[in-house]
């Protein structure tokens, strides 16, 4: 199961599993996303390559334009998939 919502204050709240089933969904959120935001990890279990590919895509996008996601509440689980991606690199984890 997989659910986001984005909320009164720009943050982007993630649940459950982000697979590739779940990346047109997500997609439509994040397009919404035109200035710099936080995305909370909280309650995700489950990220997959696709998920991955989205937000990069999505950070890729904002960074053009001056702004970023920062990412947080990452299970050490997702903290460690993110750092073997590199993407702690491409993203501000706080």
């Amino acid at each position: 199961m997989f659910d986001i919502q984005r909320h009164a204050d720009g943050t982007v709240s993630l649940h459950g599993r982000f697979d590739a089933s779940q990346v047109e969904r997500a997609g439509e959120v994040f397009d919404q996303v035109t200035g710099s935001a936080v995305v909370d990890f909280g309650e995700l279990r489950y990220i997959s390559s696709a998920g991955l590919g989205l937000l990069f895509a999505a950070q890729r996008r904002l960074v053009d334009r001056g702004h970023s996601l920062t990412l947080v509440n990452l299970s050490p689980h997702l903290h460690e998939v993110f750092h073997i991606a590199g993407f702690d690199h491409v993203f501000r984890i706080g």
